[in-house]
């Protein structure tokens, strides 16, 4: 296999100022989505009634199908105009001024709860595709890795930033929601203000003004020829299936180590701070491995852990072992995310980077419905988490023998040309 093309001063400027906006996103993904607001949601708006899950489920399904459809369709556009930024920094501000209004709602605005936390998270996922293709733009192949894991990295100090100002104002979860808010704006300001897009040049073309038609017709000759992007297309995939897993233990890890293994919330705080400190330290672990030894081989090493870490998980007994468990789980975690994003930045064309990372955030929005539905099914028909958790391995699998099927660096330059 010929070695990957290096350049070594991978850090510049335009690295660090990209990075910082993982750490203006992780405060929202962290007290948002999956810590104050969802119990908050749960226990104040919606009263703690058993309806509230099916509230809470409705919104997160609702935000993502909507993103599922806009992101390759936006991307597209976006590849043809060479404007990644302006959708960007519009998704972005969607997300801060609806997470500012969280702030308004209290006991009984149900609906009220549900429309802004899916306008907010629609901000949030949908800005996630345009964020992640800047990578092919601040950067050189030999360097994703790196630069990958460092976004990771810093994105996880954003979760311990936000987790600090979780603790600050516990008695006052809705302030935390204006934290958020002014933590993601400020630190998504370097992103905006300094990262540099490149142009396309469209002289002499037909410019078509209306984005949707320009979206729809790119995206509809990328399905027409996916077969001609091979790699791509057994990676995502792959990347479908066992990233489907690790979102699934993510979404249910807290909710198992309550109530199977009767955690309170002072030992998940615990176990939120190890997860987070790990995956920080995977991202520039495995980052360094796949530089040497691979992306492609790394990821399956990752998949392959993640297996032997679900099966532990179904004999786990104790809260020790438990939180062992969820260490070595945050190593994976960073790395599993970082080395995903920098391996499809390998393998997707230049003149298709945005289009193809929108269908990245497609299969990977999507992917969020299967895993916690077969969770779910399996938790409930058999009466026991654990048998649940154990299901998940399938995707793992499935992901890995998939990802086999991928090869690291093309001989023929047709199979990651452009149509």
């Amino acid at each position: 296999m010929a070695k990957e093309t290096k350049v070594n001063s991978w850090f510049s400027k335009q690295v660090f100022n990209w990075s910082l906006f993982d750490f203006a996103n992780s405060t929202f993904a962290t007290i948002v989505v999956a810590f104050v607001y969802a119990i908050y949601f749960k226990k104040v708006v919606a009263g703690n009634e058993p309806v509230a899950d099916l509230y809470w489920s409705a919104s997160i399904n609702i935000s993502m199908l909507v993103v599922a459809f806009l992101s390759p369709v936006l991307g597209a556009a976006s590849d043809y105009y060479s404007s990644k930024k302006k959708y960007l920094i519009f998704f972005t501000f969607l997300c801060i001024t609806a997470t500012a209004l969280l702030y308004f709602v209290t006991e009984g605005k149900v609906m009220w709860g549900m429309f802004l936390f899916i306008i907010a998270n629609i901000g949030f996922q949908a800005g996630l595709g345009f964020y992640d293709a800047f990578i092919k733009e601040i950067s050189e192949p030999g360097n994703y890795n790196r630069v990958s894991s460092l976004g990771y990295a810093v994105g996880y100090l954003g979760s311990l930033a936000s987790l600090a100002a979780v603790i600050v104002l516990q008695d006052s979860p809705r302030l935390t929601f204006l934290a958020c808010a002014g933590m993601f704006f400020v630190f998504s300001l370097p992103m905006f203000f300094f990262v540099k897009e490149k142009k396309t040049d469209r002289t002499g073309e037909a410019n078509n003004p209306n984005f949707l038609v320009i979206g729809l017709k790119r995206t509809a000759e990328t399905l027409k020829h996916i077969n001609q992007y091979r790699n791509l297309k057994f990676f995502l995939l792959s990347y479908f299936l066992y990233i489907d897993g690790v979102n699934t233990i993510i979404f249910f890890s807290a909710n198992y180590a309550q109530t199977t293994l009767n955690f309170e919330i002072p030992e998940l705080i615990m176990f939120f701070v190890i997860v987070q400190v790990t995956a920080l330290a995977g991202s520039f672990l495995f980052g360094w491995i796949a530089d040497k030894t691979g992306t492609k081989r790394t990821i399956s090493f990752i998949i392959l852990c993640w297996s032997v870490l679900t099966l532990l998980v179904f004999f786990a007994d104790t809260k020790t072992t438990f939180l062992i468990i969820g260490a070595f789980a945050g190593i994976f975690l960073g790395s599993s995310q970082a080395l995903s994003r920098s391996f499809m930045g390998k393998l997707t064309p230049d003149e298709k980077k945005t289009e193809f990372f929108g269908f990245y955030s497609l299969f990977e929005k999507t992917s969020t419905i299967l895993g916690p539905l077969t969770f779910g099914l399996v938790s409930w028909l058999t009466g026991n988490q654990r048998y649940a958790v154990v299901s998940i391995l399938i995707f793992f699998i499935a992901g890995y023998f998939l990802l086999g099927k991928v090869t690291e660096e093309n001989k023929n330059p047709a199979l990651n040309s452009g149509v």
